[in-house]
């Protein structure tokens, strides 16, 4: 009988690790790509283009009660870049612009989460294109439909500071330095 309790007890102290483990982190949300999209809004020659990336993945571990608790990343499939056009969709892959080939991959992996109003979230982390990365930061809207969380908000970037667009492309008078990229993430549990 005297053994039993220290067994019992063991149990109890696991059950009660496990317990405060899983409150500890946000649940991971299955991402619906269907329903979410990632694209980016540029000028060019004064004329605004938007083009999407037709191939992403996100991992959200979303905590309303404590959003601070909460986790995301974003691996964006940079040969998706869609123009609208095969011969652009292929010039914009070219060491020139993002060098699909050596740098398939552009990820963004939030460092810290805060609460800045009703609906959202101040999102700072780190942002990684064509092998450069650099700190950013941005608003997140946040809003429950049905049983999906959804997720928007829209980070602007600097071509240049990831060198897209070398050489001759680097003239910003053809194709503007900004760029806004623009986000809709849907998830549920």
């Amino acid at each position: 009988m005297q053994n039993q309790k220290p067994a019992m007890l063991n149990l109890i102290v696991l059950a009660v690790w496990a317990a405060l483990t899983v409150n500890a982190h946000a649940a991971p949300l299955k991402v619906e790509t269907s329903k979410s999209s990632v694209s980016a809004l540029f000028k060019q020659i004064g004329v605004p283009i938007e083009t999407k990336f037709t191939r992403f993945s996100a991992l959200v571990e979303y905590d309303a009660a404590k959003p601070q608790n909460s986790k995301a990343i974003v691996d964006i499939d940079i040969t998706s870049f869609d123009l609208g056009d095969p011969d652009y969709n292929q010039e914009v892959q070219k060491k020139e612009w993002f060098n699909g080939a050596q740098f398939p991959k552009a990820n963004f992996t939030a460092g810290k989460i805060t609460p800045s109003g009703a609906g959202k979230l101040e999102v700072s982390g780190k942002l990684t294109i064509k092998g450069k990365t650099a700190d950013v930061s941005f608003v997140l809207n946040v809003k429950k439909e049905g049983a999906a969380q959804i997720f928007e908000g829209s980070l602007p970037i600097k071509r240049l500071a990831f060198s897209i667009g070398d050489g001759t492309w680097k003239d910003t008078s053809v194709v503007a330095d900004e760029v806004i990229i623009k986000f809709r993430i849907v998830g549920t549990q």
